[in-house]
């Protein structure tokens, strides 16, 4: 059994540019010719808009660059200090089920948020993993957004880390106006990228569903 490839980017990577990575990487895995991928790495600053994306969710279409995405969902950000995974799975080998591997997703980064003694917390009807702040607010802090191919993944998650959440201003962040968007910086968390990737990877390797073949 070949275990997943990890790959972490030390300089922010355009978006259009690991758009491409990530394409002709699934095509290899389907083909047979490439093993799974899990790839760590930030964005310039700018927003994607997924499958659903409500174009009056755009509040300042000038504010940053603005880039069409093939994953589900609706309006996000992407920039430095933000941790964004994506990643290039093949769920032929995973049991073929959707549901169970967006859950196990979200498993893994309340895991990694509890490394760092964050309590991490899915909603009802919204995806993706939520805190409460000392306010008792409802913030958002990391998004999930997946497009599968022929049961191979591409895009994957973001965590937030210590990203300008002023950026979030020009979006309605996946279409919800009443809650907001934090980070572990935010909220207290002083962490470096290196001890996030490595909570990561740790929690990856006990939560996410391995090959079965």
């Amino acid at each position: 059994m070949t275990p997943v490839e990890w790959k972490i980017s030390d300089r922010p990577v355009p978006y259009d540019e690991a758009v491409a990575l990530m394409e002709e990487r699934v095509a290899a895995i389907t083909a047979g010719g490439a093993g799974e991928l899990v790839w760590l790495l930030e964005h310039p600053p700018l927003y994607t808009a997924g499958t659903s994306a409500d174009p009056s969710d755009l509040i300042d279409a000038d504010a940053l660059p603005v880039f069409r995405s093939g994953r589900g969902g609706q309006y996000t950000y992407h920039g430095p200090g933000q941790r964004i995974a994506y990643l290039m799975l093949d769920l032929n080998r995973r049991g073929r089920d959707l549901r169970a591997f967006v859950c196990a997703l979200e498993n893994w980064l309340i895991a990694s948020l509890a490394a760092f003694d964050v309590t991490g917390e899915r909603r009802e009807g919204r995806v993706g993993v939520w805190v409460v702040d000392a306010g008792g607010r409802d913030l958002k802090i990391a998004a999930l957004g997946l497009r599968v191919r022929r049961w191979v993944t591409m895009h994957g998650v973001s965590l937030n880390v210590a990203p300008e959440l002023d950026h979030y201003q020009g979006i309605v962040p996946c279409g919800i106006r009443e809650h907001g968007i934090t980070s572990l910086a935010a909220l207290g968390v002083d962490a470096t990228m290196a001890e996030v990737d490595a909570v990561l990877k740790r929690a990856f390797d006990e939560i996410v569903a391995t090959p079965t073949d």
